[in-house]
């Protein structure tokens, strides 16, 4: 039966790299992939006016059901129109599931095949999260993608421990699909499997038959070295379906994201752009600008000539140095506005690339690039 909610148009493929192009439709929009999702944890995107991220490019942006069930509340957000509404963005949303928040922020007191309980890092008051409950909040948030409820293994688990966090992911989704009371959001399922290629194999297949609008892969960006997360992407590409987007959970660094297109992922998430900001650096065209650092006292060059966002045309790296080392607030939002539009212009420009056959040759120019600026 056709899917009157969502639909992916996979539009080319690059024969080489196995890098993508498409078009997701969704409720609120279409997403054009390759896409990096800026993340909004309190539903809102930090030191960003929606009107902002929607001028420089933004298509869908992330936000977190664990924060947002512990303040202000998802019956509160239901009541107030979902998070369409709440945070007055009109264009798609991605809630993550609250099971990586659970498992690292808050003070754990048992994992069972039922749920996790916890104490809540805001007010040590207890709380319990099932499959059921995560589907619950994030039905009332509203939110067009929602995730399934996973246990994330960290890096350096053992086999063993790896094997049972995936098995319990795997109970967990089957839960999630039976709970889901929502035609109108996409069930993503989760990939887990640590870094064990038989047992990430396996997570797949048992994602399969659930991954009818998306998929996504996490527990990578964990603090593993980076070649090793490559590793277990070249494995599980040929592993997981065509016809639907291909999710890389947390990661956005300009080098992973080129990586991560080239290995057939479709859509990511970070946090990156927005917190390297507020610390003082952009990502530009040219590798990373620190621009506290006193090399640019006097450098009246806008902070990268090959950016054409607000920031970029409207003031110098000498601004914004004093900004950042003053404290200013309107420092770490215009670095913000500037990373997160540049990731956009990679993404486009990785999108075009593929969609015009000459994605390897964009790639040797990203990391030429990449080598020729100092910090």
């Amino acid at each position: 039966m056709k899917d009157t909610y969502f639909s992916f148009e996979l539009q080319k493929t690059d024969p080489e790299t196995g890098a993508r192009a498409g078009v997701f439709h969704t409720p609120h929009g279409d997403i054009l992939t390759p896409v990096y999702m800026p993340v909004g944890t309190q539903a809102t995107v930090k030191g960003m006016l929606p009107d902002r991220l929607a001028s420089i490019g933004t298509q869908i942006v992330l936000s977190n059901t664990y924060h947002l069930h512990m303040r202000p509340g998802d019956e509160l957000i239901a009541r107030a129109g979902g998070l369409h509404a709440f945070m007055n963005w009109q264009r798609p949303i991605l809630t993550d599931s609250g099971g990586f928040q659970v498992f690292s922020l808050s003070s754990l007191n048992k994992i069972t095949d039922e749920g996790v309980e916890f104490s809540s890092h805001v007010d040590g008051s207890r709380h319990f999260f099932t499959p059921e409950k995560a589907m619950e909040i994030q039905n009332n948030l509203g939110a067009d993608i929602v995730m399934a409820f996973d246990q994330c293994s960290e890096y350096g688990y053992t086999y063993e421990q790896a094997q049972r966090a995936a098995e319990r992911t795997g109970a967990w989704l089957e839960r999630c699909a039976k709970a889901n009371r929502r035609p109108d959001q996409a069930l993503f399922p989760i990939v887990q499997g640590n870094f064990y290629p038989d047992l990430r194999a396996r997570s797949a297949e048992l994602c399969r038959p659930y991954a009818t609008r998306g998929i996504a892969i996490g527990g990578l960006s964990v603090g593993e070295p980076k070649p090793l997360m490559y590793e277990i992407l070249d494995k599980l590409r040929p592993l997981l379906p065509e016809d639907v987007p291909r999710y890389l959970m947390g990661v956005g660094s300009p080098d992973c994201l080129v990586e991560g297109v080239l290995r057939g992922i479709d859509m990511f998430d970070c946090v990156l752009a927005t917190r390297v900001a507020r610390n003082g650096t952009a990502l530009t065209s040219r590798g990373k600008v620190v621009v506290r650092n006193g090399a640019y006292r006097e450098d009246f060059s806008p902070l990268d000539p090959a950016c054409s966002c607000y920031t970029c045309t409207h003031y110098t790296r000498a601004y914004l140095r004093h900004l950042v080392n003053v404290g200013e607030m309107t420092g770490a939002m215009l670095l913000s506005l500037h990373n997160i539009a540049y990731l956009h212009t990679l993404m486009r420009g990785l999108r075009e690339s593929i969609l015009g056959g000459y994605v390897r040759d964009f790639v040797r120019e990203f990391y030429r690039l990449q080598g020729e600026e100092t910090t």
